[in-house]
């Protein structure tokens, strides 16, 4: 319950003020010097002196009695009271601010984003934060970001609050969760206030150690968005475009799809938002070249969130998969000869060229790992860098255990398969010296791992450590099926089997050349220097808008990327009830405002104002002032009413 403090309760020694004002005022009596025409005027004197004796004069003087009132104001102004919102005072309160995409949706047409209700909310926080008191402002979309340390400093709390914007990516509560634990290590504080629209996660695999107050804003308007765009491959070589729309539970409009592909409009079609049911709409479009897809949505009515408009799909060439098969590897090359989506190199009348690129390369020999291949194939061989951990011996092994949800071995049994080598470890090496160093472990032996994969850069490499031809394998029914996981691994790893359009948050790594500095320009006046690394591989780039993104290097375009948002929770704009923690602790929302200590200073500093105004009204605007005089009948007896008069 609310309770009413003070913040300097040490300024009540002002109040001994009243003690000369007082003092003063008896002590400024002086009575005139008057020349009278008659004695008659002695009985008014003596009248007059028993009127100012000093408890009655205290008790009448208008003055003193507003001189001590606007003392009392201005000394509990200087206390500094307040109404205790809380239970306890937060002395830090860290506040988490949501900035994600659906934030940026606005309540009405011509109205303010949920980000601008948070904004002013925040600001009441700071204009009525009492003295003592410490924000510390963190805002969260897919990451967090501390905006400020702990401060009491109000033009630098508006400032950083100012400054907050929304970004086009979905949001995750666990990212301000934990900075905000790691702030709690050195500043102590027992509660978190935590400002979102409720498009957050339903559950956060977080150890709750401290209060959650979480205030949900009003909801946004009606939306509807794409939020979905993909492609597949086809099989006489065209892509099959597949585009979803999705829309809010308030959104009932029509609008119009409009589908462009290298700045052609290719297809439209309307279609009418439905809660809770998804529009799909296909389309196919040629592969013979590399294209941009963009579609955008032209919704009818009011729409409160722009950015999920608008979705961007850049589509590669559809070729065959161009893989390179070691010539000693006859098993493999039989298998690879039989799948049409394959051009399997080297031809038999071309040769082996070692300086081509391919999209998969299965090699035994040592002198092909420097073929350049967007996806590896090993057999028979240990990677360079685990010479000191794997070993290999001729007594040979069997397989104990593999993943069976691995894409490699998806439909493949290698059970009782007779293997004449034996990959062992060395000693005192084992599987933790292996994911050190970025190998994952697909196939256990009975002495040592059989098949290894690790993703390096833009290269997925997988190594069966021995050799196909020393085992059962290639006379196994599942062997074609292990040859065409490998194949259609490398299809998609080369986008070749299908592709998505590219979400917003980080660019997917583009290869620009070998430790180049980029530039990257994207929307808003979006502007980022990058440096690429020695594998030529520029990875990391935020996206936090919709839009293209272009990576020039060297004057010349070596990139050019669409993100789109793609997010169903975004577009939807659905509102979490509660947030479930860990060991089933849950914080539910609340649209009330926070409870803060509302400061009572301001008032009693107008009101002090006010009296101050009513005193120079009533004794400063002739020198005479007022004084008071008992009421006379006619027979001049006093009839015991007071009136005010003006003094000469």
């Amino acid at each position: 319950m609310s309770w009413f403090g003070f913040q300097a309760l040490s300024a009540a020694f002002l109040f001994t003020l009243a003690v000369p004002l007082i003092l003063f005022y008896f002590l400024k009596l002086r009575r005139p010097r008057l020349s009278v025409p008659s004695l008659y005027l002695w009985q008014q004197v003596i009248n007059d002196s028993r009127v100012n004796s000093p408890f009655q004069r205290f008790k009448r003087n208008l003055l003193l009695l507003l001189q001590l009132l606007l003392l009392l104001l201005v000394v509990l102004a200087a206390m500094q009271p307040f109404w205790q919102g809380r239970e306890k005072r937060a002395r830090r309160l860290p506040v988490l601010i949501d900035c994600s995409a659906s934030m940026a949706a606005l309540d009405a047409p011509g109205g303010i984003s949920r980000l601008e209700a948070a904004r002013r909310k925040v600001r009441k926080l700071i204009d009525e934060m009492p003295a003592g008191q410490e924000l510390c402002l963190i805002s969260f979309s897919r990451i967090a970001r501390r905006r400020t340390g702990f401060t009491s400093n109000r033009r630098f709390l508006r400032e950083a609050l100012a400054q907050i914007e929304t970004e086009d990516v979905p949001s995750d509560v666990e990212a301000p969760l934990r900075l905000a634990q790691a702030l709690a290590r050195s500043t102590s504080f027992d509660e978190v206030l935590l400002l979102s629209d409720g498009n957050l996660p339903a559950r956060a695999d977080f150890e709750l150690s401290f209060r959650i107050d979480y205030q949900r804003l009003p909801p946004a308007g009606p939306n509807i968005g794409i939020t979905a765009l993909n492609a597949t491959r086809a099989r006489d070589g065209r892509w099959d475009v597949f585009l979803s729309i999705e829309g809010s539970a308030s959104a009932q409009d029509a609008a119009e799809v409009v589908v462009t592909v290298g700045g052609n409009e290719v297809a439209s079609e309307r279609i009418v938002a439905a809660p809770g049911r998804a529009e799909r709409i296909t389309f196919r479009v040629p592969g013979e070249q590399a294209v941009s897809v963009e579609a955008r949505l032209r919704p009818d009515a009011f729409d409160s969130l722009a950015s999920d408009n608008a979705a961007f799909l850049d589509l590669p060439v559809s070729r065959p998969l161009a893989v390179y098969a070691a010539p000693s590897l006859a098993s493999f090359r039989h298998a690879l000869s039989a799948l049409r989506t394959v051009r399997l190199f080297p031809e038999e009348s071309s040769g082996v060229d070692a300086a081509r690129s391919y999209d998969l390369a299965i090699t035994d020999r040592e002198a092909d790992l420097a073929i350049e291949a967007g996806t590896l194939l090993t057999v028979g061989l240990v990677p360079p860098d685990l010479a000191d951990v794997v070993a290999m011996g001729e007594k040979g092994t069997e397989v104990v255990d593999w993943r069976r949800n691995a894409d490699i071995l998806r439909h493949v049994e290698l059970a009782e398969l007779m293997i004449l080598d034996q990959p062992q470890w060395k000693p005192e090496k084992g599987p933790a010296d292996c994911e050190q160093r970025g190998y994952e472990i697909v196939a256990d032996g009975r002495h040592g791992p059989l098949l290894l994969e690790r993703r390096r850069g833009d290269v997925l490499a997988c190594h069966l450590l021995f050799h196909a031809d020393r085992s059962t394998l290639p006379y196994r029914i599942g062997f074609p099926i292990f040859v065409s996981n490998v194949v259609q691994m490398a299809l998609r790893h080369s986008g070749l089997a299908g592709t998505q359009a590219t979400r917003t948050g980080v660019l997917p790594p583009l290869p620009v050349g070998s430790s180049r500095a980029c530039v990257v320009s994207g929307p808003g006046g979006y502007e980022r220097r990058e440096q690429s690394d020695k594998h030529g591989l520029l990875a990391g780039v935020p996206a936090p808008r919709v839009g293209r993104y272009r990576v020039a290097a060297g004057g010349a375009t070596r990139a050019d990327v669409g993100a789109s948002l793609l997010s169903p929770s975004e577009t939807t704009l659905d509102a979490a009830e509660e947030i479930v923690f860990n060991e089933d602790l849950s914080v539910a929302a609340s649209g009330a405002p926070p409870r803060t200590d509302r400061s009572l200073w301001q008032w009693l500093a107008l009101l002090g104002l006010c009296v101050l105004a009513a005193e120079w009204w009533l004794f400063h605007r002739r020198p005479g002032g007022f004084v008071w005089q008992r009421a006379r009948d006619e027979r001049g007896r006093g009839t015991g009413v007071v009136r005010l008069r003006r003094g000469s």
